[in-house]
């Protein structure tokens, strides 16, 4: 009797095991073709394993995939449909895709009902923020763009582009402190990649940006302050202009460029600290001047420095390379806050 019932069960699972094994291969065939940029030959392998399970959430959605870096965003939107239309795995890799499709089209605003919708779905993922904030601001609707990128940074900070996004939209609307922290975090995050290299120009350029030289007169410093700046960083901004104009006064002669930038930088950090008030609870008060203020009183000033330069001097590079030690006693202190 045992017997028998074993051999049932075998008949009506096994098929069903055996097939899934098989879906397997074939997935697993089809990620190596698309990681290898062989798009056609990864569709051709998915396809094999839809025939066995065509209602599979993982083999649709890698069909979306190969597709999508194939540039045939309707199939992309056919391919998510099915994975979403099952309200079950994969929804958000779904979601992601066929947003992202509607955007290459050019339906934008399409795009962003899907992300908006998604968000309500569920628990509302960063990635679903981030890419929202993305669609945001290609349409330059820089208010919405920036409270969802910082949606997405409530939710994991410890994703570099939104905090490049965040920089982004406040060097675009000329507001040096905002644009200054936000840049910071995210060389913090990916000090060595081509994002960084750009990331490291327009910190430099907002730290003293606003301040010139008069020609005819060359003791004499001018200070343009940005007129869209919020007050509450009106403070922070003139101090910004006063360390880079600092540069002329004698006790910094003699100074190298990385010796300032450190000692700029650590006083900075420092006065924003210093400036914050229980009271202010935004992202730049809670977040980033919590973390820069807390880092301005370590030791660990000059390794900071050097590990977000890397990606952009030279110099940088072979410090940290000669620094060892006091690269791991800042990376013991990261682990400790």
């Amino acid at each position: 009797m045992k017997t028998q019932l074993l051999r049932l069960i075998f008949l009506l699972v096994g098929p069903g095991i055996f097939a899934q094994e098989a879906v397997n291969t074939f997935v697993e065939q089809g990620i190596q073709y698309h990681d290898q940029g062989e798009y056609d030959k990864a569709i051709e392998t998915y396809q094999k394993a839809l025939e066995l399970v065509p209602q599979s959430a993982l083999v649709n959605y890698e069909l979306a995939l190969s597709h999508f870096a194939k540039g045939d965003y309707e199939k992309v939107i056919a391919y998510s449909d099915v994975v979403l239309d099952q309200n079950g795995d994969h929804m958000l890799q779904a979601y992601l895709t066929k947003g992202s499709a509607l955007d290459v089209m050019g339906k934008t605003k399409e795009s962003i009902k899907l992300f908006e919708k998604a968000i309500k779905k569920t628990e509302g993922h960063y990635l679903l923020h981030y890419n929202l904030a993305v669609n945001y601001y290609k349409l330059n609707e820089l208010e919405k763009a920036e409270e969802m990128v910082i949606r997405a940074i409530e939710r994991n900070r410890n994703h570099p582009s939104s905090h490049l996004m965040l920089a982004n939209i406040h060097h675009q609307r000329g507001n040096t402190v905002q644009t200054l922290l936000a840049s910071h975090y995210f060389l913090f995050l990916e000090p060595d990649t081509p994002r960084a290299v750009e990331a490291y120009h327009m910190l430099q350029q907002n730290f003293g940006g606003n301040v010139s030289r008069d020609s005819e007169k060359p003791n004499t410093i001018n200070i343009l302050l940005s007129p869209n700046n919020d007050s509450q960083f009106g403070a922070a901004e003139l101090m910004v202009s006063m360390l880079e104009a600092s540069r002329g006064l004698e006790e910094n002669q003699g100074k190298t460029e990385d010796e300032m930038f450190i000692k700029n930088t650590d006083s900075f950090f420092t006065v924003l600290g210093e400036l914050k008030r229980k009271k202010d609870k935004e992202i730049w008060w809670t977040f980033y001047t919590t973390f820069f203020y807390e880092l301005a009183k370590s030791d660990h000033m000059e390794a900071y420095c050097h590990y977000i330069a890397q990606g952009s001097k030279e110099n940088s590079k072979k410090w940290l390379i000669e620094n060892g030690a006091k690269l791991m006693e800042f990376d013991g202190w990261l682990k400790e806050l």
